[in-house]
């Protein structure tokens, strides 16, 4: 596993327990060499989001017990993929980001300025 850093620059805060989110399925958008889809974005989903990963293929509002995935609503905060996310963001329907629970190996696809006019609660972002 990778060195647990957000893109502050700062411990990794948790992303969410419930529902349990992160690659290694421990909370934290934590990543590693085995997390090819790199699962380090963590965001608050909208319904707008929701809506179009179902589009793009992978539904994730959708209960899969056989995986203990009850799916997502909105407000959930999940582990995303940096490029699903700057798919999404491309799109406009980029959900808020919670940088301080965010992985800072998430910048090597997501631009910092997209993920900062995202953001939770920072001056420039999208708010709460």
């Amino acid at each position: 596993m990778d060195p647990s850093l957000n893109v502050l620059g700062e411990r990794l805060q948790s992303c969410s327990t419930a529902p349990l989110t992160g690659f290694y399925r421990n909370g934290c958008c934590d990543t590693g060499r085995e997390d090819q889809g790199s699962h380090t974005v963590c965001v608050i989903v909208t319904a707008e989001f929701l809506a179009l990963s179902k589009y793009l293929g992978n539904d994730l509002s959708t209960p899969r017990p056989e995986y203990r995935f009850e799916g997502l609503k909105p407000g959930d905060r999940w582990c995303l993929c940096a490029g699903r996310f700057l798919q999404a963001a491309q799109e406009f329907a980029a959900p808020q980001v919670v940088l301080e629970a965010t992985h800072a190996r998430a910048l090597e696809i997501v631009p910092r300025e997209l993920l900062l006019a995202h953001a939770v609660g920072r001056e420039g972002g999208s708010g709460q």
